[in-house]
C-alpha cells in the first residue's frame, strides 16, 4: 500500500500468530493525521490483538509498522507510549484507590524530565515540574467533563466518570494517536453523545483517534474512516458510507441488511 503524505500510522502485511491460530493476516491500513479512524468487526475478528499490537503488548510476526515516520516492530509498549501512542482498554484500568486527580498525574509522569534524583532530593527543579504536573492533571479534569472535587477516589466515579478519566489519563501523555478500546461501552445513550462530543473535541485539537467500537451507530456517525475486520483479515475500508453498502461487511457484520 502507497503511503500517504499526512498518513500518522501505516500497517502493511501485518500478521500475528497465536500457536496455530492466525489472528491477523495480511493487515494493511493507513490512518491519515487528525482523522477519527474506527475499527469494526464481529467478536474474535482481530480487532483487540490489532490494537495490541500497535501499541506493543504484542509483537507482530509479520509485516511494516510505520508510525509518525519511523519503523517499529518489536517495541514494548512505553516505547510506543513515549514515541506518542496513548490507549484505552475495554475493561477499565484505573488505579481504584487514587484519586482522580492521581490518577491523571500517572500517566503524566511518562513526560517529566527531573528524574530519580529529583524525586529524592526534591530539588527546586523537581518541585516545580510536580506542580506543573498538577496543573495539567487539573486542566485535563475539567477537559473530559469531570467537575466533581478532584481528591474523589476513582473507584466512587460514576461509570462514565470513570470512562473519561481514563481517557484523561491517556491525554497525559501528549499523545499524538489515542487509541479507545470500546470507550462506549456500558454507557447510556446520554453518556454516549457526551463522549462522542467529547472525542471531536479532541480530534479539532489535533489528536489523531482510532478506536474499536461496537456501537455501529456511534461509530458511523462519528469516523472520518474505518476498517472491518472479519477471521483476522480486512474486508473493508473507507468512509462510514462505503463500509455501510459494503456486501461483504453487510453479510459479516451489519447481519445481513444495510444499517
Amino acid at each position: 500500500m502507497a503511503a500517504v503524505a499526512d498518513t500518522l500510522l501505516q500497517l502493511s502485511g501485518v500478521g500475528k500468530r497465536f500457536g496455530g491460530l492466525a489472528a491477523l493476516s495480511d493487515v494493511a491500513l493507513h490512518i491519515q493525521r487528525g482523522e477519527i479512524y474506527g475499527l469494526i468487526g464481529p467478536n474474535g475478528a482481530g480487532k483487540t490483538t490489532l490494537f495490541n499490537v500497535v501499541t506493543g503488548l504484542y509483537q507482530l510476526d509479520a509485516g511494516t509498522f510505520t508510525f509518525d515516520g519511523i519503523a517499529y516492530s518489536h517495541c514494548k509498549p512505553h516505547v510506543l507510549a513515549e514515541a506518542g501512542i496513548a490507549r484505552t482498554f475495554q475493561n477499565i484500568r484505573l488505579f481504584a484507590n487514587m484519586s482522580a486527580l492521581e490518577n491523571v498525574m500517572v500517566g503524566r509522569h511518562l513526560r517529566t524530565r527531573t528524574g530519580i534524583w529529583g524525586a529524592l532530593t526534591r530539588n527546586a527543579a523537581a518541585r516545580a515540574e510536580e506542580r506543573a504536573i498538577t496543573q495539567r492533571a487539573r486542566e485535563l479534569l475539567r477537559y473530559v467533563g469531570i467537575e466533581r472535587p478532584h481528591q474523589t477516589l476513582a473507584k466512587h466515579l460514576p461509570y462514565g466518570e470513570q470512562r473519561r478519566l481514563e481517557i484523561a489519563r491517556a491525554l497525559a501523555t501528549d499523545p499524538k494517536l489515542l487509541a479507545l478500546d470500546e470507550p462506549a461501552a456500558g454507557m447510556n445513550a446520554t453518556e454516549t453523545e457526551s463522549l462522542k462530543a467529547l472525542l471531536q473535541t479532541i480530534r479539532a485539537s489535533g489528536i489523531t483517534v482510532l478506536l474499536i467500537e461496537h456501537d455501529v451507530k456511534l461509530i458511523m456517525g462519528l469516523c472520518d474512516r474505518m476498517a472491518v475486520l472479519d477471521y483476522g483479515k480486512k474486508i473493508a475500508e473507507g468512509v462510514p458510507e462505503e463500509v455501510r453498502q459494503n456486501p461483504a461487511v453487510i453479510a459479516a457484520y451489519l447481519g445481513g441488511e444495510a444499517a
